[in-house]
């Protein structure tokens, strides 16, 4: 009878460590299936991940936990980083999520690329026993890069892994990884990034203010996306300005175009397109008119033709000066 083939499933961002890992253990002979998690800040189908999981010769899934995320970044556990970004209590989540796929994927045991003291508060030897704790997982977490600087695991324990193929990389020096991927053969990896949107201070500090306002709920996830680029003004509680600088977010905007009260764009000129959200006034309204003025090439100094909610109408030239001070009282600067 043929001997059952061992596998693993890891939490794969598309970045260096987690590809390290699985390079590791699918040397061993084990398969490896690569779960990259989707929520409202992180994960999704990207050329990074897809790149690098077919460079490595795994299969790649999607596992939207969206909905749970939302709920532990309201509640977390452990509390949250300098920003909004509860770290621990989000890899227990996933380290959870992932647990409970194993059967599925008849799986034995889980992987992450995560690195002993690489983030001093999130990656530290107590955080890391934390996330086993919460995910009520920690029996079966294996962490290639750093094993030899922790505990034995369960894999390793039932003979499942080699512990001497695996590695004691530790801190926040990345020098040993390179050195690994070029050893690994491994190329055209992405170089380190914050993934993660809650751990961006200009993007923590507009979600704070979501939060503030009450509307930090699952179903309010088209202003955690409307937030991401652009222009951003709260006029008072629940009540916003969405507003496009390039191209590329007015593209992002354009696809919650029937999101708010109104959807504001060029006819006659190109500009800013505009998304009106929590039932603005009449004066709020007209503000929104008059930035379109303003940042298109007119600089508001002659009249221009817009759609408003894709109804043609014209916008007055404005008084700058006036304009401006109101952007300074609504605007919330990314920075």
């Amino acid at each position: 009878m043929e001997k059952r083939k061992v596998k693993a499933l890891a939490l794969f961002s598309g970045g260096l460590d987690s590809s390290l890992a699985i390079k590791l253990i699918k040397d061993q002979g084990i398969e490896v299936i690569a779960l990259n998690f989707v929520s409202h800040f992180f994960g999704g189908k990207n050329e990074k991940a897809e790149k690098m999981a077919k460079q490595l010769g795994v299969k790649l899934e999607y596992v939207d936990f969206s909905k749970h995320h939302m709920d532990i970044m309201k509640n977390p556990v452990y509390g949250r980083g300098k920003n909004m970004n509860p770290c621990i209590d989000c890899h227990a989540l996933m380290f959870k999520f992932a647990g409970e796929l194993l059967k599925e994927y008849d799986a034995d045991f889980l992987i992450s690329g995560e690195v002993l003291g690489q983030r001093p508060m999130s990656q530290n030897s107590s955080s890391l026993e934390k996330v086993k704790k919460l995910s009520k997982k920690g029996d079966i977490i294996l962490r290639p890069l750093s094993a030899k600087n922790l505990p034995l695991s369960q894999p390793e324990i039932d003979g499942l892994v080699d512990r001497e193929k695996l590695m004691d990389i530790s801190g926040r020096s990345r020098t040993r990884q390179i050195a690994l991927a070029e050893e690994m053969g491994l190329v055209d990896y992405p170089t380190p990034a914050g993934g993660c949107l809650l751990t961006d201070p200009a993007y923590s500090k507009r979600l704070k203010i979501i939060e503030e306002d009450g509307l930090l709920e699952d179903e309010n996830s088209n202003i955690f996306h409307l937030l991401k680029k652009g222009r951003f003004y709260r006029f008072e509680k629940r009540k916003y300005l969405f507003v496009g600088r390039t191209k590329e977010e007015n593209e992002e905007i354009l696809k919650y175009k029937t999101f708010g009260d109104f959807f504001i764009r060029g006819k006659s000129v190109g500009g800013p397109y505009i998304i009106g959200y929590g039932g603005l006034s009449e004066a709020e309204t007209e503000f929104a008119k008059d930035l379109f003025s303003k940042y298109c090439k007119f600089k508001g100094e002659k009249e221009v033709e817009i759609f408003f909610n894709e109804k043609p109408m014209k916008v007055m030239e404005i008084n700058n000066n006036q304009v401006e001070e109101q952007i300074k009282k609504y605007q919330i600067v990314m920075k």
